[in-house]
């Protein structure tokens, strides 16, 4: 299982301004050959998801509508990098926009996906510390309400239905990890 299968034939079926959906031909080393669909990457550079740490025990939650769901979600501030614009560097712009505070110290952390079986996207996690009050407009239709966390408590977050993103879950794990290490 160490060589990758062998793409056959690869062609667009579907295209919107979010998705690209592609279907694959493949072939596997014991001569199995398949059709796989996955949702490929668009034009954008990549994406970031930023943990903001106002101290070592609370980080900074954003409450945004969620139209997949249709119902406000809690969950960590995100966005697309913009061209030539690395991920720490967009995640201090993201900051400002969503929250109202930039970072005099940025990490990364890792790089999750979503679904690897059907998804190209991957995200890059960024943990940002020793904030400052800072504003930039973002491209939000209505302002973010901004939602204090103690990370000791995560748990209730997951528990109260309201955040239930498995990107922001995870992040706030590893946070919590990082953090442990750190000291």
């Amino acid at each position: 299982m160490s060589e990758k299968p062998k793409i056959l034939h690869r062609k667009t079926i579907a295209k919107s301004q979010l998705f690209h959906v592609e279907s694959l031909s493949l072939e596997f080393q014991n001569g199995e050959q398949r059709e796989y669909e996955r949702l490929i990457r668009g034009k954008g550079h990549g994406a970031v998801l930023i943990v903001p740490l106002l101290d070592a025990e609370t980080v900074l939650l954003v409450r945004e509508y969620a139209a997949g769901l249709h119902r406000y979600e809690l969950g960590l501030p995100k966005g697309k990098l913009d061209a030539g614009e690395d991920c720490l560097a967009a995640a201090n712009r993201e900051l400002q926009e969503e929250v109202g505070y930039a970072a005099h110290k940025l990490h990364h952390l890792t790089s999750l996906s979503l679904a690897p079986a059907y998804m190209e996207h991957c995200i890059d996690v960024v943990i940002a510390e020793d904030l400052y009050p800072s504003k930039l407009s973002g491209d939000e239709p209505e302002e973010l309400e901004v939602v204090p966390w103690k990370l000791d408590n995560l748990p209730a977050l997951h528990a109260s239905g309201e955040c239930t993103e498995a990107r922001s879950i995870a992040a706030l794990y590893l946070c919590q990890d990082y953090l442990k290490n750190k000291t």
